[in-house]
This record gives C-alpha cells, sequence and structure tokens, in this order.
C-alpha cells in the first residue's frame, strides 16, 4: 500500500510516501503561510499532481482539525483564510482516493505511539515545544479529541494565576508564554541579545548567567507537567520539538519530578521523541490506513 503523505506547518511543508508503512522518502517546500489557506491547499494539489499510483493522502496539519470530517475547525492568523478549509471533500473530489487530515501534534504523536517512543506505553502525553505549546492525549493508540476536537490545549493552562487575572493578552499567565522556546529565547536575548535560538543558548550553558536562565525556564516545564501528570495520570510523558534533543533537559526534568508531583505518580516516564522531523508523517500514515479499514 502507497500512502502520500503531508505535513504542513507554519515554516514548511514536509511531504514523502509511506510503502507498507515504511517512509521511503521526505521533502521539503516553503508553505507561504502568510499567503494563506487556498494558497497552501493549491501548493499540496501541485504536489500531488506529479504522484503516480497511490492509494490514499494523509494531511497532517497545523490548525484545529475535525478528523472526522477532515476539516480545518480554527487557524490562528499565522495562516490566514485556513479556518473552515474543507481539505478531505477537495482533496477526494480531485484525486478519487481516501483523505485522510488531523492535527499535527496529534498525528506526530501517533507517530511516537505506533512507530517511536510511545509503542510500548498504553497511555501517554506528548507535548511539543517550540515557538508554542503543541499536546496530544493518546490512549490505547487512539487521540482524545474532546467534544470539539481541541482537546490537549496544553500551552493555554494558567501556571502564573496573578498574571492571568492582571493581563491583557489571552495568553498571559499561561504555560506557553513562559516555557516555551520563545519564552526561553527572550529570556536569553536579554543577557545576550545574539542568544536567538535554542541551539546558541546550549551552546554557552557554561555561562553561568545562561545556565541560570535555563535552570528557571526547566522549572517552567516543570509547573506545567506537574499539574498535567496529576490530571492525566499517564503512564509516560514524550518531549518534542527540536530543543528535546537536548538530553540536559531531559536529564533535569526526571531529577525534578518528585518535587512537582505527589509520590504515588512519581513513576512516571519521561522520554524524548523519537522520530524527530518523521513523526508527523509516520502517524498520518497509521491513521490513513485506520481510515481507510472504515471505509471496507
Amino acid at each position: 500500500m502507497k500512502i502520500l503523505v503531508f505535513d504542513i506547518g507554519g515554516t514548511f511543508i514536509k511531504y514523502g510516501c509511506c510503502v507498507n508503512h515504511k517512509l521511503t522518502e521526505i521533502h521539503e517546500v516553503p508553505t507561504e503561510a502568510e499567503k494563506g489557506g487556498p494558497h497552501i491547499l493549491e501548493k499540496v494539489i501541485s504536489l500531488i499532481s506529479g504522484q503516480m499510483d497511490y492509494d490514499a493522502i494523509g494531511i497532517s496539519t497545523a490548525g484545529q482539525v475535525n478528523a472526522d470530517e477532515g476539516s480545518i475547525i480554527y487557524a490562528n492568523s499565522n495562516i490566514p483564510a485556513y479556518t473552515g478549509t474543507e481539505i478531505r471533500k477537495v482533496l477526494e473530489k480531485r484525486f478519487h482516493v481516501p483523505v485522510m487530515a488531523e492535527n499535527d501534534v496529534n498525528a506526530a504523536a501517533m507517530g511516537e505511539a505506533v512507530y517511536g517512543a510511545g509503542r510500548e506505553k498504553k497511555a501517554f502525553l506528548c507535548l511539543t515545544y517550540g515557538t508554542g505549546i503543541g499536546g496530544a492525549i493518546v490512549q490505547d493508540r487512539m487521540i482524545y479529541h474532546g467534544a470539539t476536537f481541541s482537546a490537549a490545549e496544553f500551552g493555554a493552562i494558567v501556571t502564573h494565576a496573578e498574571e492571568k487575572i492582571h493581563g491583557k493578552d489571552f495568553f498571559d499567565g499561561c504555560y506557553e508564554k513562559y516555557a516555551s522556546v520563545t519564552a526561553l529565547v527572550q529570556r536569553a536575548m536579554k543577557y545576550e541579545k545574539e542568544l536567538t535560538d535554542g541551539r546558541k543558548i546550549f551552546e554557552k550553558l557554561d555561562d553561568p548567567e545562561v545556565f541560570r536562565i535555563v535552570d528557571e525556564w526547566i522549572d517552567e516545564i516543570m509547573m506545567g507537567l506537574g499539574s498535567l501528570i496529576h490530571i492525566f495520570n499517564p503512564s509516560c510523558v514524550i518531549l518534542g520539538g527540536g530543543i528535546m534533543t537536548q538530553p540536559f533537559i531531559t536529564d533535569q526534568i526526571r531529577q525534578r519530578i518528585s518535587r512537582y508531583v505527589m509520590p504515588n505518580f512519581a513513576h512516571v516516564e519521561i522520554l524524548p521523541a523519537m522520530l524527530g522531523n518523521s513523526a508527523g508523517l509516520l502517524g498520518i500514515n497509521y491513521l490513513t490506513c485506520e481510515y481507510m479499514k472504515k471505509q471496507i
């Protein structure tokens, strides 16, 4: 079975094909998100049009996705005019094969559940740390979507109540405002303006002030994780995003768990994601296969 798979992010569209669950190639093109949803969909259509002899199409995408209908429920201003896009309807009409669409973090979590760090775990949380904080809830190789396909907006949980009460922006006081990589970079740049990304920050970890900034940022990560672990009681938490390839972070989180959760929750495993940039592509491949089974 050959499935064309796409992972639509704010900066790049990664794409390739999976043949019998093996990802045989990966390419990427700029998303050009500022040009809007219709432009992105046309770009995907153009990429598909150059392919032959495939059985289905899987789309992992930024935004809140109604996975039953294959449509975008909501996308923020980073992708204008994307909300309401009927991905499945448009692509099935055009290419006459089954089409599955899912939120990108959910797809990545399923990739980890089936092929990666969570493949032996019954129930786990997946969090990705980057520009913001994305989340997914996995139980028995299924995504928990919530009532309106919008569950696991972990970046919006409140970790600083006073800031939330007195803030003006919705995310004031919220986890994303303090524990995202954006938050780390903002702190670091106040100390040294050249520290513009996570890689540069960790290259200077031997600087005592940089170490202090990273140390405090990891405590911000812990404040959100502690609440999530108490609520969901997962067997493990899988941490994704490019910055989580730094072993120092996961080592520190493991060491600090006992300070942030009750003793009977401290068994939770903290694991880095294994699949990197392939997670969303592999996850949407699996979900597309499952969708096709239901069509028989």
